[in-house]
């Protein structure tokens, strides 16, 4: 199966399916908690509809890890995972602040290290950002490769400070960065990070679930940029709505390791490739 192709057509099916309930008040109805602790919405109950049914269409059979429903079985012999943040960003989409995406990543196992192929959709505005391993990452069709900007005074880096009490190293960091951007919807910043619209992003309080950024993170590693958690640690967990991460995603290693120093991190853990 091509993996691309398909991702690239279930994530238009998805914005076709979000584009007329933006302007619904049924988008934002509430029908209680989600697998992975927020509230489900009626807009992105729908968005997952129209990722299973497109899947499934394609004679992809399943399991799917969704941060909606949960886990389940989507056909009889499912032989792959499906994980998916329906809408990451629903706040701004709701609110028609124009940032937000769909993500979507198809894995061999529940595990971040075995994500085949991914795709993160932008809702507002005409680009799609797809990854296979070992065929690099696209956006829009056109091959993305991060930018090399290596210094703290001249990079635009993204902090995610949601919900977050700052600690004392991250106090630290934020001082040593001239640009700081937070936009609301992570899989998607990670992708800026992947094509050189921003230059690092990165999210230590931990309450990140791996549904959210499963896709961009393959996306993030097939660019050739740089993605580790916060103590510079090779990213490895289990993708399940309820597992959570932490990342310091970087367009090259100088800058990667210059956040991991201003984070206090001792760097000698950081992996070498």
């Amino acid at each position: 199966m091509d993996f691309l192709k398909v991702l690239d057509e279930t994530a238009e099916r998805v914005k076709n399916t979000v584009k007329p309930l933006l302007k619904s008040p049924i988008a934002g109805k509430t029908y209680g908690i989600g697998a992975g602790g927020d509230a489900k919405k009626h807009i992105d109950l729908e968005a997952e509809k129209t990722i299973v049914s497109t899947l499934r269409r394609k004679g992809l059979e399943f399991t799917l890890i969704s941060e909606e429903t949960g886990i389940r079985r989507c056909g009889n012999r499912p032989s792959y995972y499906v994980t998916t943040d329906p809408i990451d960003g629903t706040t701004n989409l709701l609110r028609g602040i124009p940032f937000a995406c769909s993500s979507i990543a198809i894995s061999t196992t529940a595990h971040v290290g075995s994500v085949e192929a991914g795709v993160v959709v932008d809702l507002f505005h005409s680009v799609t950002y797809l990854a296979q391993r070992n065929r690099g990452a696209f956006r829009n069709s056109e091959r993305i490769e991060p930018a090399q900007i290596d210094n703290l005074d001249d990079a635009v880096v993204g902090v995610d400070i949601n919900s977050c009490d700052t600690s004392p190293r991250l106090a630290q960091l934020l001082g040593q960065i001239k640009h700081v951007r937070h936009l609301g919807a992570n899989a998607l910043e990670l992708c800026y990070v992947a094509d050189g619209t921003a230059d690092g992003f990165i999210d230590v309080r931990g309450k990140l679930r791996t549904t959210d950024i499963a896709a961009a993170i393959l996306i993030i590693e097939e660019s050739n940029a740089i993605i580790t958690d916060s103590r510079g640690v090779p990213l490895s967990r289990p993708l399940s709505p309820t597992t959570t991460i932490d990342f310091i995603a970087a367009g090259n290693r100088p800058l990667h390791q210059k956040i991991l120093t201003a984070l206090g991190t001792d760097q000698t853990h950081v992996d070498s490739h």
